[in-house]
């Protein structure tokens, strides 16, 4: 089920920056205020969810091509599924500074 909801997820992120990033040609003024509002400590938060999101979704597919290709795949399942959630947690960790960063200036300072 996480799976097909960050699929979800995904596509809307990419539908929402398609139409963004084509505002520049209609109106370059707006194209630049919509770009300022991502610069946001909300929108920083809203980012790390969307690594988290394709990280999650990358890692699980990888799990489930092996379960459908792999002739034990069906077998270790849920072993692969606990490894998933093991590098994804890892993964996370070392995207909080790069993603947060700009936001935990922004909101404490230096």
């Amino acid at each position: 089920m996480a799976h097909r909801v960050t699929g979800v997820l995904i596509f809307f992120f990419l539908f929402v920056h398609v139409l963004d990033t084509a505002l520049v040609r209609v109106s370059p003024e707006a194209y630049d205020d919509v770009v300022a509002t991502y610069k946001t400590p909300i929108v920083a938060l809203l980012e790390y969810g969307l690594v988290a999101a394709i990280l999650f979704h990358a890692l699980n597919g990888l799990r489930v091509i092996a379960v459908d290709f792999w002739s034990k795949g069906p077998r270790y399942q849920k072993t692969m599924f606990w490894w998933v959630g093991g590098i994804w947690i890892v993964l996370m960790g070392g995207a909080v500074y790069p993603v947060l960063h700009h936001a935990y200036l922004e909101l404490f300072g230096k």
